[in-house]
């Protein structure tokens, strides 16, 4: 898939006031600081898309933007973050799960993962949620140029091994870097298949 053109759409602080669309939809979630921002102006070909920051936290609300006037892609807001209040955090949830339920064009939701860390419970809660639910969904790792090849297969695995624990089978699975491109193509690929499958089923 080529990126032909990219347009800010709005910004949601409520389920009903995101964009009326039937066009498919692909929401990207994950921890705070786990690179998701960077990761979408990667894939989307614009370093000043979606707003980086050094400080964890920085989405709170539903971003979304037009891509090549096909389909919508979601910035959710980052979850796990240790300095937020209960309250935000709650808040936070509650938006993203009433999104996710709610939001009828969701195709998919892609779960960003840190590579260089073990399993996190947030990121397995989450995970298990999507799954109890029947939301479909893929998992990209993040940041695998930061460590060795060795250290990043290591990370990943125990991941694997952690998800056979309770899945019968793995989600699809994509590695990423923001820094050097890695997975662009791999995961652009899936968004087009996807849309492609999507219209032959209308």
């Amino acid at each position: 898939m080529k990126i032909l053109s990219v347009k800010f759409v709005k910004s949601s602080s409520v389920v009903k006031d995101c964009p009326e669309t039937q066009l498919p939809e692909y929401a990207f979630a994950g921890r705070s600081n786990v690179g998701k921002s960077s990761l979408i102006n990667m894939l989307l070909g614009n370093k000043k898309l979606a707003k980086t920051s050094s400080t964890p936290g920085k989405t709170q609300l539903l971003n979304h933007f037009l891509v090549n006037e096909e389909w919508f892609l979601c910035d959710l807001p980052g979850y796990g973050y240790a300095k937020s209040s209960k309250k935000d955090i709650g808040a936070w949830d509650m938006m993203v799960r009433e999104y996710i339920a709610k939001r009828d064009n969701l195709s998919c939701v892609c779960v960003l993962i840190d590579s260089r860390i073990p399993p996190q419970n947030n990121d397995m809660h989450f995970l298990r949620w999507l799954g109890t639910n029947g939301v479909p969904f893929i998992i990209i790792f993040t940041k695998v140029d930061k460590l060795s090849r060795t250290k990043i297969e290591a990370n990943i695995n125990a991941y694997k091994q952690t998800l056979l624990e309770e899945w019968e089978e793995l989600p699809m699975i994509f590695n990423s870097s923001s820094e050097t491109q890695n997975g662009k193509m791999e995961i652009l690929e899936f968004i087009e298949k996807t849309n492609v499958s999507l219209k032959n089923q209308q």
